[in-house]
């Protein structure tokens, strides 16, 4: 029943994948495969698919809730359709491991396998984990607050409409150069946050969401007129090496991990027990 509700938005959100791929070329994220060499090439790019790894926060209770259900039948598709290059080879240069590789160009495609896909939402009930199980996405087990290394894995975050702490935490398990490089988030816009909040108040309780602001770019998300509510203020980040290399280095030296007051208004619910950040591969 659940599964034939994601039908219709499926085929809604068909048309906002063409711009929200051309978005995502300008991320450069190298991928952690390489393509296998093949002795035949005839056609002038060679595409080979590159296995990056999704995470989902905050999806919300889709069973009962059109705007969740609509975000999760979105995720589906952007699993599905997604392709992104990645990396581009003209053949110029001698680092060549083969002499077919130095007369043509190729490019990765971003493919995400849903069993790539771990997502989770203390939320959940025993019937919406048995619908993620069945349509092949991996439910982690434990609430990690967004506290999640990459572990050198380029990693898509899909995190719609999650509270300002969940981003800073995130941040925060991965702040450094080279992961910040290779993660996208896409989320609330940070550009949004930055402009909602006083600019002491997010320093002081989003520390690493107001450090990254410099090295983050930014595109805002396709608007619809049937899906205003769902996906409002919502943007791609990525965080461009050129850029972070190019902050201070005091940005780097202090890595506290956060901590909130009870009276914040987090927007996230807490673990019940203290953890260390969890690595993509454990669930």
């Amino acid at each position: 029943m659940i599964q034939k509700r994601l039908t219709k938005p499926l085929e809604q959100l068909q048309g906002v994948m063409a711009p929200i791929s051309e978005a995502l070329e300008h991320v450069h994220l190298k991928p952690s495969q390489h393509p296998v060499e093949a002795p035949n090439v005839k056609e002038d790019s060679l595409k080979r698919t590159s296995h990056f790894k999704c995470v989902c926060y905050g999806i919300g209770k889709f069973a009962s809730c059109v705007i969740a259900c609509s975000q999760l039948a979105f995720l589906l598709l952007f699993l599905e359709k997604l392709q992104v290059r990645t990396i581009r080879d003209t053949g110029k240069g001698n680092q060549r491991k083969s002499k077919w590789l130095c007369s043509v160009s190729f490019f990765f495609l971003v493919q995400i396998p849903r069993s790539h896909c771990y997502i989770f939402d203390p939320l959940f009930n025993e019937v919406e984990i048995s619908v993620l199980n069945t349509l092949g996405l991996t439910v982690l087990s434990e609430n990690e607050e967004g506290k999640r290394s990459i572990c050198d894995e380029p990693t898509i975050f899909y995190m719609i409409h999650c509270g300002t702490a969940l981003y800073n935490n995130l941040l925060w398990s991965n702040w450094s150069v080279t992961s910040l490089s290779k993660m996208i988030i896409i989320g609330n816009s940070f550009k949004g946050i930055e402009g909602k909040l006083l600019t002491k108040i997010l320093q002081k309780d989003y520390p690493y969401v107001a450090k990254i602001l410099k090295g983050t770019e930014e595109i805002e998300f396709p608007q619809t007129l049937h899906y205003m509510d769902i996906f409002n203020d919502t943007a791609f980040h990525w965080f461009p090496l050129q850029k972070l290399k190019e902050l201070p280095s005091e940005t780097w030296t202090i890595q506290e991990e956060p901590h909130y007051s009870k009276s914040e208004e987090l927007e996230i619910i807490r673990s019940q027990r203290k953890q260390t950040p969890p690595f993509l591969g454990q669930h």
